[in-house]
């Protein structure tokens, strides 16, 4: 078989806890192979934020609190998550990045108290959900110092229902989801001050997870009579199924897209999860792409980079490690 006919394979970096720890999980990789995720301690109840960075990974700690994870990571090394303080409390916190990681800030709230973040961009705009005076949970973008409340597609106020930016590109673009005044949740784009639905796959309900610099965007959508929910591609506001793996039977997640169009996520198979990798019209299961007999299996995909390495959760050997594959 040519190389030309040949599927990409990877190359497996595990990125074993550290010492003290039980596990270790990666949300986000950026263009120089840097990686946020969290190291924790099933035994002791805690989790700390953490980076991989030069062939190390190292912990970054919490802002005070017991849980932390660095949930995405820019061109600086600036990361972006969750934690809890001292009070128990979560909040979002940016840190100051550079080749260690730098120190966690915490970068406010909406005027409810509490705030957690799930993205960021090169010039360090980070978006997440954060509580309002009244109770609700509304999207924010982080700019600047600012945080500023995105708004809704029309979820009723004084409520906790769940609002949420989850990406954000260059250009400021945010991706999310929102719950609309009849109660249905559904994926948005925000751009410029005005919150568009991205739609569905012919169901009710639908979320945003990730978009790219190019304003395309995946998460996961409703099918017709809401029985299955699968990944999507949404560009030049058209959304294209991507399905599940074979062994599926009901649900895939598009969680991470880069400038390509190269989708990654997990889908349900048999019954556990598989990471999977869209390009080319294709869903392909990673595990199928690394070196068999690895000890690994690779559950979920969270992150992929414009080289197309790709970062997420799996076992390696029973034990939940976080890994990152580098194309071969």
């Amino acid at each position: 078989m040519s190389s030309l006919c040949a599927a990409q394979t990877y190359t497996v970096t595990d990125l074993a806890p550290l010492s003290g720890d039980d596990y270790s999980v990666v949300r986000g990789i950026n263009a120089t192979s840097q990686v946020a995720g969290a190291v924790g301690s099933d035994r002791n109840n805690t989790s700390a934020v953490s980076l991989y960075s030069a062939g190390q990974l190292s912990s970054l700690g919490t802002l005070g609190g017991s849980s932390g994870i660095g949930n995405g990571i820019n061109a600086s090394g600036q990361i972006a998550g969750y934690s809890t303080n001292a009070a128990k409390t979560y909040r979002a916190f940016l840190s100051s990045g550079g080749t260690g990681g730098g120190t966690l800030t915490d970068i406010g709230d909406l005027g409810g108290g509490s705030a957690v973040a799930y993205g960021l961009n090169d010039a360090g705009q980070v978006v997440g959900s954060a509580v309002t005076a009244d109770g609700s949970n509304h999207p924010f973008l982080y700019s600047n110092g600012v945080m500023t409340d995105l708004g809704t597609l029309g979820s009723p106020s004084g409520n906790a229902w769940w609002n949420s930016a989850q990406g954000v590109n260059k250009s400021g673009e945010v991706v999310g989801t929102s719950y609309d005044a009849a109660g249905n949740f559904l994926g948005f784009r925000w751009k410029n001050g005005t919150m568009t639905k991205l739609g569905t796959l012919g169901g009710s309900w639908s979320e945003g997870f990730a978009i790219n610099n190019k304003g395309q965007t995946t998460g996961i959508a409703y099918t017709k009579n809401n029985f299955t929910a699968h990944a999507y591609l949404c560009s030049a506001g058209k959304m294209t199924d991507l399905g599940t793996l074979t062994g599926a039977l009901f649900t895939s997640w598009g969680l991470s897209i880069n400038d390509s169009g190269v989708v990654v996520g997990y889908s349900d198979y048999q019954d556990t999860y598989h990471a999977f990798v869209y390009s080319g019209g294709k869903m392909k299961d990673l595990n199928k792409l690394i070196s068999p007999g690895s000890g690994w299996v690779l559950l979920q995909a969270f992150g992929i980079n414009n080289s197309s390495q790709i970062v997420g959760t799996g076992t390696h050997n029973g034990a939940e490690h976080g890994f990152l594959l580098t194309p071969k």
